[in-house]
């Protein structure tokens, strides 16, 4: 059998290229022998450096200790360590199907960074448990991170059962436990293996030991393991790293993470959303390049020389990333002190570098029994789910959708401090809300100013926002303070949600960027209404604060935000409309409180606790607040 360098040099890198690769990320507790295993696995495949068996041999018995297969990872570790022989993060060997590369995970913490810096591209997994020992919690949690991390190919392999007499019985038991938790989190294994990495059993060779074992062997298990789908089959993403100026052009430089690219093109980058054609493409090893694919660093020029700086995504406008200034996040927290809600960290999304806070945590999981609990916050080594929020909008990917940009790394003090994968779920894209297609355009001016119209009134215009959870008042206090503004002589209208629905948004549904436009909408009419010199009252659940915060940008100084504040308890017994009750029986998908958040306000104009006060109360308190920033002249409320 042949013997490959464990660091390819340029022939063997070029015999790679021809023969299928798929990355295999090899994980396990600390003594359930993933050395011993990596070693071993190494040897009977003829993988190791020419002599590297015999003179860690020679080495043992000169030293008069017993030869551990794990001395081999050794060696290599010291090698690696001093940049000698083998890559920082991987190891090479091959089978007679296809190429590999073992990302190495020595331990849990370590384990993660790593994978959070590369291994999360692991085609699948070999997940090792001792035999001796059984499902332990690191068994789960290593488990659960897979999961976590989206390695959804994984082998099982029970170690160490020369040290059970290789029991067929506690094989299968641990087989069943550990099958049953993986099943709990949506996890299929692969396979189970019984083996005994020492003597090299069910590695490569079938195992004389275990006969009542008829599956594949180790190696068999990987040949059957399918390489990822290449990412070129998906969306165009460019993350920019650095933009050179030479000769007199301007070459924007990135790897192209996903997707391909054409000269001629036409890119838009996020979250900017310019849009410029692709020029030409430059690089040093191929000269005259006019297409490049997914894994390629390259230079490239554009026929406008439009402002793009590092930390955009280049894409394709007909399959753009999100963009978006709030996501749901899955987390693994390392850093030194707890994460807390209202933290500010560094995130790290591509090439992009922003600061981020984080929102809320929605729970802490017990990767052992996938327990959730509310927490105020996040520990060290805890798995949760977030809310983060960053200062300005960026361009990124669920990780479902796109992995390569649907992941990020957390910094604090300048160490890496976690990460995890990015979920939309219940969150808009904001692109539409913020592209303006229309050109041309001078906006018109009045000849009645707003001064004017004020003095004529006897008041100021103004967009009145009631914002708060569906059955928190809005519309009951909305009418309310309508007619009691009216009475004492307001121009003043309601805009009301449902009425706005069945006609000028009748053609939005209620999926969060319906429901972002729905509330674009709005803002753009109540802030017409308040230029007339109109009290507008609006009465919308509106649960994004990036949405209110187009619509005060939208009126201005004319924007007053009324939270109308009561808490999910409360609002769900009242249950005007009968909605929370089909919410609860799932017959109303994506309802806010309940299977889609609301964020609420943290800088209102106005609380108004409908559940401490009551009707009357509250309307006093809002007619109150009108009379004093909005009437020309202060009467008594």
């Amino acid at each position: 059998m042949s013997t490959p360098a464990t660091t390819p040099d340029a022939t063997t890198q070029a015999a790679h290229l021809t023969r299928e690769l798929a990355r295999i990320v090899v994980v396990g507790h600390v003594d359930h022998g993933k050395s011993t295993f990596v070693g071993r696995l190494f040897h009977d495949t003829g993988s190791l450096p020419e002599g590297k068996f015999e003179a860690i041999k020679a080495t043992s018995e000169k030293r008069g200790m017993p030869f551990e297969w794990a001395f081999l990872m050794d060696a290599l570790q010291a090698e690696r360590d001093q940049g000698i022989t083998i890559d920082t993060a991987q190891i090479w060997f091959k089978t007679k199907k296809r190429d590999y590369v073992i990302i190495d995970a020595p331990g849990h913490k370590e384990f993660l960074k790593n994978m959070i810096s590369g291994a999360a591209s692991a085609d699948a997994a070999l997940l090792l448990i001792d035999a001796a020992e059984g499902v332990r919690e690191q068994s789960r949690r290593h488990g659960y991170l897979l999961h976590l991390l989206g390695v959804r190919q994984i082998a099982v392999l029970v170690n160490k059962m020369d040290l059970i007499g290789n029991d067929q019985g506690k094989y299968d038991e641990i087989v069943a436990t550990y099958r049953d938790y993986l099943a709990s989190i949506g996890v299929v294994a692969t396979h189970f293996i019984p083996i005994a990495a020492r003597g090299g059993d069910n590695l490569v060779n079938r195992s004389g030991d275990m006969p009542w074992y008829t599956g594949p062997t180790v190696v068999e298990a990987l040949d059957d393991f399918k390489p990822s789908a290449p990412s070129a089959a998906h969306a165009l993403r460019v993350p920019i790293q650095d933009v050179y100026k030479f000769d007199e052009r301007r070459i924007l430089v990135g790897r192209v993470e996903a997707g391909h690219f054409k000269v001629g093109d036409r890119l838009i980058f996020s979250p900017s959303n310019k849009s410029a054609r692709v020029q030409s493409i430059e690089t040093w090893s191929a000269p005259g390049l006019t297409e490049a694919e997914a894994g390629r660093s390259v230079g490239f020029t554009l026929d406008e020389q439009i402002f793009v700086e590092r930390g955009e995504m280049a894409s394709h406008e007909a399959d753009a990333p999100i963009e978006t200034d709030v996501f749901r996040a899955r987390l693994f927290w390392l850093g030194r002190q707890p994460l807390e809600i209202g933290r500010e960290v560094k995130l790290k999304l591509g090439t992009l570098d922003v600061p981020v806070r984080v929102q809320s945590i929605e729970a802490v999981i017990d990767t052992g029994d996938l327990s959730r609990r509310t927490v105020a916050r996040v520990e060290r080594n805890d798995v949760a789910e977030v809310v983060l929020r960053t200062k300005r909008l960026v361009a990124l990917d669920s990780f479902t959708s796109n992995p390569q940009t649907g992941r990020f790394v957390i910094v604090d003090d300048y160490d890496i401090a976690g990460g995890g994968i990015i979920s939309m779920e219940g969150y808009p894209d904001q692109r539409q809300s913020v592209t303006r297609r229309a050109t041309n355009l001078v906006h018109a001016e009045y000849e009645i100013d707003r001064a004017a119209r004020a003095r004529r009134n006897g008041h100021h215009g103004a967009v009145l926002w009631f914002t708060g959870l569906s059955g928190a008042g809005k519309s009951t206090l909305a009418n309310e303070l309508e007619k009691r503004l009216f009475a004492r002589g307001f121009h003043v209208y309601v805009l009301d949600g449902d009425n706005v629905r069945n006609g000028l948004n009748a053609d939005l549904g209620f999926s969060p960027e319906d429901r972002a436009e729905n509330i674009r909408r709005v803002s753009e009419v109540a802030a017409l209404f308040a230029a007339s010199g109109t009290v507008c009252i609006t009465a919308f659940i509106s649960p994004y604060r990036a949405d209110r915060a187009r619509a005060r940008e939208a009126a201005g100084e004319d924007f007053h935000e009324f939270y109308i504040k009561a808490d999910l308890e409360t609002c769900e017994k009242r249950d005007p409309k009968g909605l929370y009750a089909k919410a609860r029986a799932g017959q109303i998908p994506q309802f806010t409180g309940i299977s889609a958040p609301y964020e609420a306000p943290d800088g209102a104009e106005l609380v108004v606790d409908t559940s401490l006060s009551g009707i009357e109360a509250c309307v006093d308190q809002l007619v109150a607040y009108v009379i004093e920033n909005l009437a020309l002249t202060k009467v008594g409320a």
